[in-house]
């Protein structure tokens, strides 16, 4: 990649990216990509995820607030109860692809010293100052 300043994209290329990274980010929390996972199985109500998933309800109301607000849930009113679902069937390929990446790398997503477990949590710019 071409160097530009500090980092290693082009302006250009860095500015491109921002949707990307803010669609990673979205799903980078667990809860959220636990609540993905979900509903990749099919529609759930609050109470339904709350269950599920060991989950308070503000939790759950939180975590899929902020999907809404990335476009990548929506809901439909059913009686006095709100019905989630993906908005998008391509983020099931997504999902998919993950799985296949990280049944191709083994450990080494695990052992990162940035993202693993007990890792820092900076990106590879950051650590890289």
């Amino acid at each position: 990649m071409a160097m530009k300043g500090e980092g290693c994209v082009t302006e250009g290329i860095a500015a491109g990216m921002i949707p990307a990274v803010a669609l990673f980010r979205s799903l980078a929390d667990e809860t959220r990509l636990r609540i993905v996972q979900r509903l990749a199985a099919g529609e759930a109500r609050v109470v339904d995820l709350t269950g599920e998933l060991g989950l308070a309800q503000s939790t759950v109301s939180k975590h899929l607030a902020c999907l809404r607000d990335c476009g990548l849930v929506d809901y439909r009113a059913v009686g006095r109860s709100s019905v989630y679902s993906l908005t998008r069937p391509e983020l099931l390929d997504l999902l998919a692809s993950a799985e296949q990446v990280l049944a191709a790398t083994g450990d080494a997503v695990v052992l990162c010293p940035n993202y693993g477990p007990g890792g820092a949590g900076i990106s590879h710019d950051e650590a890289a100052r």
